[in-house]
């Protein structure tokens, strides 16, 4: 968390900065601790909005969102879930088998809605600025999408997950989704009892973040140097 005090003009007051931080530092990818409660209208339409003011590659906007709210609906993902999380199982190493078998990866039933949010990779196939050299950059554009809407959920108190275990032509089918639409991201949205103070991954043994000042370099892939910065960063990191 940083302790400093800003002083440019265009920075954000004190409290508004520890705000911007603390939504960020405190995002959870929730799977287990959804709670009955409809989501109000309003909330939903500001985390939309939020997510609407993404920045994107030649202001491309190149995403959808589909709000999906029928219980029999989300039963057939969770079946698709299900399905995929078997095939993936014998994928994993196994000694992770047991562990895998155990971690809670969706709450797709239990949240108060689902929301897929969507790549349309025509809509801008006329005017491909930044995107002709990378032809992804409307994925990376709605990826953008989705975590402006999941630190504004946070902010608001709602709780995201995740759920990326799907057969994807399955999923299309099921949601009718265009050929030439790519489903980005699966999310399940809801009220939660509680945020956890560290991901639940991290928790539960599966892995540890990574230390950033080894991800730092200088220059070029690999390369020594930014010794102050490396230092800077290890002063924020928390006791």
């Amino acid at each position: 968390m940083p302790t400093d005090h800003a002083t440019d003009r265009n920075a954000f007051e004190d409290d508004a900065r520890e705000a911007v931080y603390r939504a960020i530092f405190g995002r959870r990818d929730v799977r287990s601790h959804f709670v009955p409660g409809a989501i109000d209208d309003a909330v939903l339409a500001r985390l939309l909005l939020a997510a609407h003011h993404a920045p994107s590659v030649g202001y491309m906007q190149p995403w959808d969102f589909v709000v999906i709210r029928d219980a029999a609906r989300r039963q057939k993902v969770r079946d698709l879930f299900l399905a995929a999380r078997q095939q993936e199982l014998p994928l994993m190493a196994d000694d992770r088998q047991a562990l895998y078998r155990m971690l809670k990866l969706e709450g797709i039933c239990e949240s108060a809605l689902n929301l897929c949010v969507t790549c349309d990779r025509r809509r801008a196939e006329n005017a491909p600025l930044g995107r002709s050299r990378n032809p992804d950059m409307d994925l990376f554009s709605t990826v953008c999408a989705v975590q402006n809407f999941w630190l504004a959920a946070r902010a608001e108190g709602i709780g995201v997950g995740w759920v990326s275990i799907f057969d994807t032509p399955a999923l299309k089918a099921l949601l009718k989704i265009p050929d030439h639409i790519v489903p980005v991201a699966y999310l399940c949205v809801g009220k939660v009892l509680e945020f956890a103070p560290r991901p639940d991954l991290e928790a539960r043994g599966w892995g540890q973040r990574l230390p950033l000042a080894s991800l730092i370099m200088s220059e070029v892939f690999g390369g020594e140097g930014e010794v102050s910065l490396k230092q800077a960063v290890e002063a924020t990191m928390p006791e």
